[in-house]
């Protein structure tokens, strides 16, 4: 018989997708409904470090005032990964009258979703999340050891079973707590980098999905620990090897469950190229939210199927915006430039936010292109990280997706970082961003 939780973890997800909450008695379960744990509204938008923003409006103007965390409806769940039964309640942070507050990312994405359901519509999204297992037990950071010979990896082998095998018993203990949690782990893959690993999530609500990809980046890095290794999701843990992304793939229902990208062949919708037009107007100023650290940056790299120019094509993933073939009931879009580092809520907010603006206005995108957009003459991507925080803090595009109040917060976290960071070499940075992001 499994042991009785004897505690409670209650969480929110500040704006770098870190978990913040509490440590509360088993007790609690009955009362958070209620608005029974308060926390500091400037928590969900302190920088990376978990510091205060400096002349944040959410500090001292206001006396740091405290806001209620409320049930997301996504639990309880178990938490696997701990030696001690306890349950881990996914919650939002709200103000005390109820309003949502608005430097809650998952609020981000739930406004965005609303403005779907008021169409009638229903995001469907999946997600594909790579991650390195690696070795940190000394100074430096290392390759994972192979727990079949106890061995530094040395080469890395795209799609080989074996190396699956060899961590057989991670991805069983994996596949057993995702199921525990209702994250519906699918394939897994050996990737292309030493120790890299990939796993897609199986398509569903748009807002279960962003809680999947957030639940399932803690519990990997959570087993890891529990079989010694560590689980990484930078974008560019190792320097001479391949990044880690997280491609989205969604598609838009309507009331009488029809995808509307569907036309019956293989181009899509009119709503599919509107949809495309408006992501790709927004991918710039969206940047900060697909490589939103000081080690972002160093993935968007040519030719290492990390999209650096804008573009979008059929069946091509060396395109930022890829259209998958298959039958035409599951036309979809799939959005490849975003980081393993990202917040979900928020890159799944301003991709689907932009693809609805596309819609609403109607825009129609450039022509598809074809063969390697490596070797084409395209508007390319910000390449650094200070660039891209005063596009998106500028954009009009983004001010149709996220709240004037988010767009500050983030802008004026970014920065504090951004000077921070540029202090610290490479090595410190990577301790930084290890196991957080």
């Amino acid at each position: 018989m499994s042991q009785k939780p004897q505690t409670i973890r209650v969480a929110a997800v500040d704006l770098n997708g870190v978990s913040r909450g509490k440590r509360v008695p088993f007790s609690y379960g009955e009362k958070l409904a209620k608005g029974a744990v308060r926390l500091p509204l400037s928590t969900l938008n302190v920088d990376i470090w978990g510091e205060d923003i400096d002349n944040s409006p959410l500090v001292f103007d206001t006396g740091d005032a405290d806001g209620i965390l409320l049930p997301t409806q996504r639990g309880p769940l178990p938490m696997p990964w701990l030696n001690n039964p306890s349950e881990l309640h996914p919650m939002s942070l709200h103000f005390d009258d109820g309003t949502p507050f608005a430097g809650d990312p998952r609020h981000a994405l739930t406004a965005v979703l609303d403005r779907y359901k008021a169409r009638g519509w229903q995001v469907m999204a999946a997600t594909e999340l790579e991650f390195y297992l690696v070795d940190n037990s000394g100074e430096t950071l290392q390759r994972a050891r192979s727990p079949l010979t106890g061995k530094t990896m040395q080469t890395a082998d795209v799609l080989s079973l074996e190396t699956l095998d060899a961590f057989d018993g991670f991805f069983t203990d994996l596949y057993a707590a995702s199921a525990e949690m209702d994250i519906p782990a699918q394939a897994a893959i050996s990737e292309s980098g030493i120790g890299q690993f990939e796993i897609n999530l199986n398509h569903g609500d748009a807002l279960k999905a962003a809680d999947d990809a957030w639940l399932f980046k803690t519990l990997v890095r959570g087993l890891a620990r529990k079989h010694d290794m560590a689980a990484t999701f930078m974008a560019k843990p190792f320097a001479e090897d391949t990044g880690n992304g997280m491609h989205v793939h969604f598609s838009v229902v309507d009331a009488d469950g029809e995808n509307v990208f569907n036309d019956g062949g293989p181009e899509g919708s009119a709503a599919l190229h509107h949809a495309v037009a408006g992501c790709l107007k927004a991918m710039s100023a969206s940047m900060l939210v697909f490589a939103p650290h000081a080690n972002s940056y160093a993935r968007m790299v040519e030719g290492t199927h990390a999209p650096t120019g804008i573009s979008w094509a059929h069946e091509n993933r060396t395109a930022a915006i890829r259209i998958p073939g298959g039958a035409p009931v599951a036309r979809r879009i799939e959005h490849r430039v975003a980081g393993g580092d990202i917040n979900p809520y928020l890159m799944l907010a301003v991709v689907l936010g932009a693809a609805l603006n596309g819609i609403e206005d109607g825009e129609m995108p450039p022509a598809a292109i074809t063969g390697n957009a490596y070797d084409q003459d395209l508007p390319q991507l910000p390449t650094d990280w200070a660039t891209a925080i005063d596009l998106f803090e500028n954009s009009q595009d983004l001010a149709r997706i996220l709240s004037p109040d988010l767009i500050l917060y983030l802008a004026m976290t970014k920065r504090q970082e951004l000077r921070k960071m540029a202090e610290l070499d490479e090595d410190a940075q990577t301790a930084i961003y290890l196991e957080t992001v």
